[in-house]
């Protein structure tokens, strides 16, 4: 007797990316609720009858995929025509000055509310279904986070949302910002209905004294939560704190007692050797942004040289290119034209980037990140319309890392429900939703021309 099931996905090529690295040509996935209740060879028909059976021949399945870091509110500036008034900025410190911090100062909670939208989107249309989000609106933090929630929620994937909490305005901005944080994950993070959880997040260490990194830590322990920074990205980072502490960003925060393995550094482009070894050693992780470095033009960081000391990377975004797979193909090519060596990264590497790597950083990796019985039921399936060579066990990976995008991702699971059917959003009419966000933008852009300006307190007052 065959036993029933919410959902059988049958006659699909599965990528595992359980320990085995297991792929099946020719399988299927059993869901019930929210759970893989059963992955195997051959059609499933035999041993399952599915309330709903989505016959995926031709299909690749592979784990819902995970953005270790982005900024919902940088898709607002795309196309904007405030790149044309400003003057070009020369460095990462002026891209700061000039672009993200004179956007910062005019985000409202609407428009934290339709990048949250647009993003969960994009998210969903390529075939992430979880991340790791913050945001930075001086002008709107207390209760923010509610309304990113919201956008989230609506479009059904999962993620991590924060807020950015810095001090290079004031000291009681950043502590502002970590009560939001605090808030929130209180909220949410104990519940487990909820697919939105929070974190802690400090913008950077050249832009909070040694004070908010303790409290920071303080309230990370107390809610076991995870701790994100900005980490090297720019020179700026290292230049401050040699400067004023006498060591590098990493350093510091080992001095701290800040560092261990729920903390993510985000980029890590200008660290050192000895740096490294520290990370290795408190077992923090590091969220890799390859677009987003090449655009602000900050270096390439020493991702091979991680991956060989045992350092756990995940690949984000930054809130510049929210196709995954355009993320992990950068991070496949980048290196290897760094180190001039093909062999660098493989696609198998590539793609743990983008899967159970960043399960771990996200402390999930027995619930997501693998197709496995008994993990959540974040799934993707992939329908690439005219590969150019047969796809199987043997060139699956090739695939994905080489060729596909998310013009291929044709049904998104999260949590046992379908959110994304033949291309369309099931939760949201995609059309409005666009036009609303589009209005926003437009007043949000009109707020830039008529008032923005150069935001020039980068650095931190001294804590007395």
């Amino acid at each position: 007797m065959r036993e029933k099931v919410d959902v059988l996905v049958s006659n699909v090529l599965v990528v595992t990316m359980n320990n085995e690295r297991r792929i099946i040509d020719h399988g299927y996935i059993a869901i019930r609720g929210d759970r893989i209740v059963d992955v195997g060879a051959g059609d499933g028909t035999d041993k399952y009858i599915g309330e709903e059976t989505i016959n995926s021949r031709g299909m690749i399945a592979i784990p819902g995929l995970m953005c270790a870091h982005t900024h919902f509110y940088g898709l607002l500036l795309t196309g904007s025509p405030w790149f044309s008034k400003i003057e070009p900025p020369t460095d990462f410190q002026q891209n700061l000055q000039r672009i993200w911090w004179a956007l910062d100062v005019e985000l409202t909670y609407e428009d934290a509310y339709a990048s949250a939208l647009m993003g969960s989107i994009l998210f969903a249309k390529s075939g992430v279904t979880n991340f790791f989000d913050n945001i930075s609106s001086p002008n709107a933090i207390n209760g923010v986070l509610d309304y990113i929630e919201k956008g989230v929620s609506e479009v059904g994937i999962r993620g991590i949302i924060s807020y950015e909490a810095t001090q290079r305005r004031s000291i009681e901005e950043g502590i502002k910002g970590l009560k939001e944080n605090e808030r929130f994950i209180m909220k949410n993070n104990s519940d487990p209905s909820k697919l939105v959880k929070g974190a802690v997040y400090l913008h950077a260490s050249f832009t909070v004294t040694d004070e908010l990194f303790r409290m920071a830590r303080e309230i990370a322990d107390k809610h076991r939560a995870l701790i994100a920074i900005h980490t090297a990205e720019g020179l700026v980072d290292v230049y401050h704190n040699i400067e004023r502490y006498g060591v590098r960003p990493v350093e510091r925060m080992k001095k701290l007692g800040f560092l261990r393995d729920d903390v993510h550094l985000v980029h890590s482009v200008n660290v050192t050797e000895d740096e490294l070894y520290i990370i290795k050693e408190t077992g923090a992780h590091v969220a890799h942004n390859p677009l987003s470095n090449m655009l602000n033009a900050v270096g390439v960081a020493r991702v091979p040289e991680m991956l060989r000391l045992g350092i756990n990377v995940g690949i984000g975004n930054d809130g510049y290119v929210f196709d995954q797979f355009e993320n992990m193909r950068a991070t496949y090519l980048i290196h290897k034209l760094w180190n001039r060596d093909p062999r660098i990264l493989t696609p198998l590497q590539v793609f743990e980037m983008s899967t159970i790597n960043v399960a771990k950083m996200f402390h999930v990796e027995k619930e997501l990140g693998s197709i496995e019985k008994g993990r959540k039921a974040d799934i993707v399936l992939l329908r690439p319309e005219t590969p150019s060579t047969p796809v199987n066990s043997q060139t699956v990976l090739g695939h994905i890392i080489n060729a596909f995008s998310s013009k291929d991702v044709d049904t998104v699971i999260v949590n046992g429900r379908i959110i994304l059917r033949n291309h369309r959003l099931t939760r949201v009419d995609e059309e409005k939703t666009v036009e609303y966000v589009h209005r926003v933008v437009e007043r949000l852009w009109d707020r830039l021309m008529e008032r923005g300006k150069y935001q020039l307190d980068y650095v931190c007052p001294r804590q007395k």
